[in-house]
């Protein structure tokens, strides 16, 4: 039995030697001058990443409240699935950078006034660093963003506010933006409660997704492709049927999808597959 273990022992190593797996490190840093602050992220690295001279495209995978960059690597099983959708031709292989969001404060987004700039950080300092970091093409062609419930209103207002830096979106189960402002009071501390409800309201409607849809430019958008997916069963599910129907008012290209499921981490595990082939469908050429 031990020599029979001891077997199988060395033909998972000599598989790993071969490349059949990507790598995780999921306790990478960078220092950033904006936050002032030490912030941590995780990366997988296709399985011929060592092996190869190339550069890769990229995604970047936002995981959701309460989780940090080791979300999609623990609960998502990041390495496992997309290991699986290159070996079979369902993904291009591709770097996947996983930033922590986790910060005291909701979203991915500035403060009200701008006390804490998370989304100037990523744009100005994360993305820059890991794509010199990694060998990673650094265009929008090649870059895409993803993620989940909070994670997923990332990836809204991100490719919104930045439509010439993603060629793919995949919101999951996203936050899009509070649907009045009533609604968006709880994510604010109790020192911004007392702002003035009409920069409340001006903050709110630039981190909320249909409200961009409804006043953005329609080519713009349209400059990124879309893949929007909520189970059935999902508590935000309100939210994203609404960005449905506004981006088919605006005759904005999406695929929509709404199966069988709740908010939680199997509904995104079995998404996470359709999301590396949705987004290798806009690195390829056709």
């Amino acid at each position: 039995m031990k020599k029979i273990l001891f077997i199988v022992s060395l033909m998972a190593f000599a598989l790993e030697l071969t490349g059949q797996y990507g790598t995780i490190s999921d306790e990478e840093t960078i220092y950033s001058e904006i936050l002032q602050a030490d912030r941590k992220y995780a990366v997988y690295l296709p399985p011929d990443y060592d092996s190869s001279k190339r550069s890769y495209p990229v995604l970047y995978l936002l995981h959701g409240a309460g989780d940090d960059q080791t979300g999609w690597v623990q609960f998502g099983e990041v390495r496992r699935i997309a290991d699986e959708a290159i070996k079979t031709g369902k993904a291009t292989p591709m770097v996947i950078i996983m930033p922590d969001a986790d910060t005291g404060r909701r979203g991915y987004y500035n403060t009200v006034r701008n006390t804490w700039r998370y989304e100037d950080f990523f744009f100005a300092e994360l993305m820059p660093f890991v794509e010199k970091k990694f060998r990673i093409k650094a265009q929008k062609r090649y870059r895409a963003v993803a993620g989940l419930s909070m994670g997923g209103g990332g990836s809204f207002i991100y490719a919104l506010h930045r439509p010439d830096l993603f060629s793919s979106a995949c919101p999951l189960s996203a936050y899009v933006g509070a649907l009045n402002l009533e609604a968006g009071k709880w994510l604010l501390n109790d020192e911004e409660k007392e702002i003035p409800e009409s920069e409340l309201r001006e903050y709110f409607n630039t981190n909320n997704a249909l409200h961009l849809i409804n006043n953005g430019n329609a080519d713009d958008i349209k400059s990124v492709r879309w893949f929007i997916d909520c189970g059935d069963d999902d508590f935000l599910y309100e939210g994203n049927s609404l960005v449905h129907i506004a981006m088919k008012k605006k005759d904005i290209p999406h695929e929509y999808r709404v199966r069988d499921g709740a908010h939680n981490w199997t509904y995104w595990r079995s998404s996470l597959p359709k999301v590396l082939d949705f987004v290798s469908q806009g690195f390829h050429q056709y």
